[in-house]
């Protein structure tokens, strides 16, 4: 399975990146996993509502020119549907087993994705009613895949 992870903004906490770069390495036997930064949108505290679907529009833009046709796409929001760690990893050996090898998992800024983006989705994502950083959604998002990947192996590691 080929996995692409989408994201705006750039990852700048040295302990994040260890801990994604220790779960993208255990993925290794089981996926193809390629992370995507795209550039966030520089937007001041107070936008308004325009200013704002303005800057995740722009945000939309550049996510929508990484996706393909041919791709799955997952968007994380968190109005999304909620899942347990077996309910996804279902998921992911449903999606390969009908022929859905190419995956997408899309996170958005810190304003959310665009109209567009959430269109485009073919399922959408919540891992909380919480928000969380998109920094951090990242690294928990690749420890689910991972876990995914070792609950349909019937592997030890979840519990």
């Amino acid at each position: 399975m080929n996995i692409t992870i989408c994201t705006v903004g750039k990852l700048k906490e040295k302990y994040l990146k260890q801990g994604i770069d220790e779960y993208l390495k255990r993925l290794t036997p089981y996926a193809k996993v390629e992370i995507i930064e795209l550039a966030d949108e520089k937007a001041p505290e107070n936008l308004s509502e325009q200013d704002m679907l303005i800057v995740k529009d722009k945000e939309g833009e550049r996510i929508l020119a990484k996706i393909s046709d041919d791709m799955h796409v997952i968007a994380l929001a968190i109005e999304g549907k909620m899942k347990s760690s077996e309910q996804l990893a279902a998921d992911l050996d449903r999606l390969a087993t009908y022929g859905k090898s190419k995956v997408a998992f899309v996170i958005g800024g810190s304003l959310g994705l665009s109209e567009a983006v959430m269109k485009r989705a073919n399922d959408t994502l919540s891992f909380s009613r919480m928000t969380f950083p998109h920094q951090l959604m990242r690294l928990i998002l690749v420890e689910q895949v991972y876990r995914s990947f070792r609950i349909n192996r019937g592997e030890p590691y979840h519990k």
